[in-house]
């Protein structure tokens, strides 16, 4: 019965978002989108090459130099001084993403906190400090091998969870800079992260441990680092997490 009201739930979230998306796409001017063939999508192997364009490009319809970005830098300038949500008056610094702008790893998490927002840059606090030890100590990587951001890029009142318009307005540069980084993995390092990629409610606790797929790139979602804090006894759950993306980069790609 759970896993029924799960799926119903999961049906309702991707109509609300299509029906969405759909509105944007109105805005935008744009009355159709190409339809690939049945061959279209790809399973495993590298990100499909240009797959933020078509139907992805009404997400863009304020946002149209940020789309046309060829490089981090360039996306970072065209989101500019953002005032596209209510965020803005409270931040101190957007968090825009640091690291590797070709990393094979991407840990995307929810937002900023107070740390983030006073330094400019993600996962810096105890939560931060927690993820460098996994990249590091667990990994055998450097923080600067990866690539690290957030859902949204500023700060909310209090720590508070994201609410559905500020991630709707942050979305589109996060697939922008997942499109120009090209990570062979993406960690979805919480609910927000990983629902807003996968686009479910299904809860962080059934959908961590299991490969998903976004655009032909492996997401694995896991605990956000912050509820580590809170929760260390569910370190080891995070350890199982992280050995399965540990194997998927000895992989060879294909």
């Amino acid at each position: 019965m759970d896993r029924e009201s799960d799926l119903e739930e999961e049906v309702r979230m991707m109509v609300a978002s299509l029906r969405r998306h759909a509105q944007r796409l109105e805005r935008a001017g744009i009355r159709s989108v190409p339809v690939g063939n049945a061959d279209g999508g790809v399973v495993g192997g590298a990100p499909q090459a240009g797959w933020l364009s078509g139907v992805e490009g009404g997400l863009f319809s304020d946002a149209t130099e940020a789309y046309r970005a060829q490089s981090l830098e360039e996306l970072r300038a065209a989101i500019g001084d953002c005032r596209r949500c209510k965020l803005w008056p409270g931040r101190t610094h957007l968090v825009f993403g640091v690291g590797n702008p070709r990393a094979e790893v991407m840990f995307i998490g929810e937002g900023p906190g107070r740390d983030e927002d006073l330094q400019g840059e993600p996962f810096v606090g105890r939560a931060g400090q927690l993820l460098t030890d996994i990249i590091v100590r667990g990994m055998g990587l450097r923080r600067d091998d990866v690539y690290i951001a957030n859902v949204i890029k500023c700060r909310p009142p209090d720590n508070r969870n994201p609410e559905p318009d500020e991630v709707e307005s942050c979305e589109p540069f996060l697939l922008k800079q997942i499109e120009l980084v090209k990570p062979r993995i993406i960690v979805a390092l919480g609910k927000f992260a990983a629902q807003t990629l996968l686009k479910t409610k299904v809860p962080i606790m059934r959908l961590r441990g299991i490969w998903h797929e976004f655009h032909g790139i492996k997401i694995m979602p896991t605990l956000h680092t912050a509820y580590l804090l809170r929760n260390p006894g569910d370190k080891k759950l995070v350890w199982e997490d992280i050995k399965k993306v540990i194997k998927e980069l000895r992989t060879p790609a294909l």
